[in-house]
């Protein structure tokens, strides 16, 4: 009887333990996914069309204003100054982009990769230097943007920086972890 009593505990932690093990790695696989949503950018853009075939600089478009501010994604303005016309007619998203953002004067709602809270406070100009790519999506040789991933949550991106990334970089570079540096 003692027997049969301990090889039902064990039998009973074991299938518990075994349900845990199984349903934390279904968690681990299919959460991301269901929490997720993967969307596409309004328009295809080309970084490596921009880069290799017009020999555009990331500067051009992404830049610091006077006041050291960044500028972030170009205005459809800036863009018409060499998409006044169509360039390429088989290229549909040219061909959106031009007539229905350039000659309307619109914005592109693109969708932010690094979209940060609105109680951060983060300056590029801080930054200056360092490899766009630490902090952003390596998207300067892209065809094709990559697939936003929206949290259906919170809004956020899944490649927005979380605060104990920029917290690691401050302390392997020695730069103040003080609230106030990011949070104004």
């Amino acid at each position: 009887m003692e027997e049969s009593r301990a090889t039902k505990k064990c039998t009973g932690f074991l299938a518990f333990f075994l349900g845990f093990v199984v349903s934390c790695a279904f968690l681990w696989v299919a959460f991301p996914k269901v929490i997720y949503s993967e969307k596409k950018q309004p328009i295809r853009f080309s970084h490596k069309i921009h880069k290799e075939k017009a020999g555009m600089e990331c500067s051009a478009c992404h830049f610091f204003r006077d006041d050291g501010s960044y500028a972030g994604l170009p205005t459809s303005e800036k863009c018409g100054e060499c998409h006044a016309d169509v360039i390429n007619p088989e290229d549909k998203d040219e061909v959106k982009f031009v007539t229905e953002y350039v000659k309307k004067g619109k914005e592109v709602p693109w969708l932010i990769y690094q979209y940060q809270p609105d109680n951060v406070f983060f300056s590029h100009k801080a930054h200056d230097g360092q490899d766009c790519v630490t902090c952003n999506p390596a998207v300067g040789e892209s065809d094709t943007p990559p697939a936003h991933k929206e949290n259906i949550l919170s809004g956020y991106s899944a490649s927005t920086m979380r605060m104990y990334q920029c917290e690691r970089c401050h302390a392997e570079n020695n730069v103040s972890n003080a609230c106030y540096v990011c949070h104004k």
